[in-house]
């Protein structure tokens, strides 16, 4: 088996907006749509994100735990750009820290079971064995 792609949920009320956050701000692109749910790349990378529309009310409690992760050299500011686009947009957002060189972008009203996770690339310098 080789992975393909990790899916999260999006509540429905915001579900255009995070995908034309991530097509306008990160230049994501539209791989397949469905009316529930919408399969993305961004250029470059080889695991795609799945997003499906989800009712639920109740939101995961420990969400944090759970990110879609981006590399980036300035992971605070490339964040709170994103919360200040979404923010123009109306979606509410804000920028936490898990230390200082990770950080997380949450939109509760939008992100239902993840967070949006930046953190330095030197943190992703793994030794993998071949």
């Amino acid at each position: 088996m080789r992975l393909n792609h990790v899916a999260n949920r999006l509540d429905p009320r915001f579900f255009e907006t995070v995908v034309e956050m991530l097509v306008t701000q990160l230049g994501f692109r539209v791989l397949r749509r469905t009316e529930r749910s919408i399969w993305l790349r961004q250029p470059g990378a080889n695991v795609d994100l799945q997003f499906s529309r989800s009712e639920t009310t109740r939101r995961d409690a420990d969400k944090l735990r759970s990110q879609v992760a981006f590399l980036s050299e300035t992971p605070r500011e490339a964040l709170q750009a994103l919360a200040d686009w979404a923010a123009a947009q109306g979606m509410a957002a804000s920028v936490g820290a898990y230390s200082d060189r990770e950080f997380y972008l949450d939109a509760p009203d939008a992100f239902v079971d993840f967070v949006v996770e930046a953190m330095r690339p030197e943190l992703a310098d793994y030794a993998v064995p071949d």
